[in-house]
């Protein structure tokens, strides 16, 4: 067994404006770094936190990144082991930008990683899920299938699970994320229950289209099927200044515009990497006017996933 390893794991988008906790894709920054070491006392020990402003707790039976790993080595029946976490947060946490799911991918990367990689990536996915619910209440796959895998991710199913990589076309995604709070458990309780039959067939077509886009590189396709006529017309009230910045971003170069995962952080994507720039830094000036702070980022999209760093 090796005696430590040090990891990146990368936020991701989830839903992709029409695909409802069912598709994602991972992005080169943000992104998560951990250290893990083996240790002689058997257990799994949280040393330190960075970046997390003191808000994630120290145990490790209520800290996403330990608990998952615990089941892993429960899983494993590897109760022998020995593992001391250090972890350093370089997202924003209750962003939109799946915090929780690159916390639990790093550590079971580096677990598997020290432990000889016993388990495959499609085998690590649910006890990345577990720790998901344990952050927000929910086991979704959106956000840990593209950090653990990378590129773009489709849930096919959730009972078997069943996840599919899609193509990577060549798009550069920007990334703002306003300084309010959204919690995920709000943004989902304030969704309708009930859809009426017109949209459903509304989002299943742009679902069906932008896979279909993904899979033949066809831009203009792509473009046309990132609408949301269910779930963003709603959360997306919860959003200073949403119709604005979409708005914007569509009259300057954008294929897509939408929230990423709960949000508030919204995203856009861009055949060109200067109008990406522009329109990041025209938004980002737009809300500090406004009296609101944000941070930016620009990032194509990730195709591997965590990383030994």
């Amino acid at each position: 067994m090796k005696e430590s390893i040090k990891v990146f794991a990368p936020a991701t988008v989830a839903n992709v404006v029409c695909g409802f906790d069912i598709l994602g894709f991972a992005v080169n920054e943000p992104g998560d770094e951990l250290l893990m070491k083996s240790a002689t006392k058997p257990g799994v020990r949280i040393i330190s936190i960075e970046g997390d402003e003191g808000k994630l707790p120290l145990d490790p039976q209520k800290n996403t990144v330990s608990a998952s790993v615990i089941s892993l080595l429960r899983h494993l029946r590897r109760d022998d082991v020995g593992l001391e976490i250090s972890l350093t947060k370089k997202m924003p946490m209750g962003s939109g930008l799946g915090s929780s799911s690159a916390s639990a991918v790093a550590g079971l990367f580096a677990a598997n990683e020290l432990l000889g990689s016993p388990l495959s990536k499609m085998e690590l996915l649910p006890f990345a899920m577990e720790g998901e619910a344990l952050a927000c209440g929910h086991g979704h796959a959106d956000n840990v299938a593209p950090a653990l895998f990378g590129g773009f991710t489709l849930i096919k199913s959730y009972e078997p699970l069943e996840v599919i990589a899609l193509p990577v076309p060549k798009l550069f995604c920007a990334l703002l994320y306003p300084h309010v709070d959204v919690p995920t458990r709000d943004a989902r309780q304030i969704i309708r229950s009930k859809v009426l039959l017109k949209d459903a067939v509304t989002q299943w077509g742009n679902i069906a289209g932008l896979v279909s886009a993904l899979y033949t590189n066809d831009y203009g396709l792509l473009g046309r099927s990132l609408k949301d006529v269910i779930v963003e017309p709603i959360r997306s009230i919860l959003i200073p200044e949403f119709d604005y910045m979409k708005a914007y971003a569509m009259e300057n170069g954008a294929l897509g515009f939408g929230i990423s995962g709960s949000g508030p952080t919204v995203f856009s994507l861009y055949h060109s990497v200067d109008d990406a720039q522009k329109v990041l830094t025209s938004l980002q000036k737009h809300l500090a006017d406004k009296g609101i702070k944000s941070n930016i980022y620009l990032s194509e999209i990730n195709e591997t996933g965590p990383t030994v760093i």
